[in-house]
């Protein structure tokens, strides 16, 4: 089994409905569910717009292999309604995002897949509520804690 960390967000429609049903299907498709943060609002990151975001860590133990976790991950999404990730970097407003921020210790580095997620130290909305659930969790890459990376990310904001 490996453990796993997970951040969820949603800007769109009925936000705390959307991260339970987000959750719900995570618990059916990707395993055991071991702790949730509590939610965390925060204004939209990479763009303009008037809704805010409600945002969630998890941490999951699940039996999936890295590309088979992403492509369950994406199945939720749109089963959501969500219809199209991130594409070159153009950020919009989205019914659910669901982002594999760690697997295990491992780096990743494949052309749709990098973990640890290549920008979770820039961004408060998954470093606070990762920091509740996993403060003492090592990046791999940049060897430092999360609780670190939480409070050196507030002190430059």
């Amino acid at each position: 089994m490996a453990t796993i960390f997970l951040s969820i967000g949603t800007n769109l429609g009925e936000r705390r409905k959307n991260i339970s049903k987000a959750i719900k299907l995570l618990k059916k498709s990707v395993g055991r569910c071991v702790k949730i943060s509590d939610l965390y609002i925060s204004k939209a990151w990479g763009f303009e717009s008037e809704n805010e975001f409600m945002n969630v860590a998890a941490e999951f133990e699940t039996s999936l292999q890295p590309l088979e976790l992403l492509k369950t991950t994406q199945q939720i999404e749109h089963l959501l309604g969500r219809i199209d990730k991130t594409q070159n970097v153009e950020y919009s407003d989205r019914i659910i995002d669901i982002d594999i921020l760690f697997y295990n210790n491992q780096i990743i580095d494949l052309p749709h897949l990098t973990i640890p997620h290549p920008l979770l130290h820039k961004r408060n909305f998954v470093l606070i509520p990762l920091a509740e659930i996993a403060p003492e969790l090592q990046h791999p890459v940049l060897n430092k804690s999360i609780k670190q990376l939480a409070k050196e990310l507030q002190k430059s904001n």
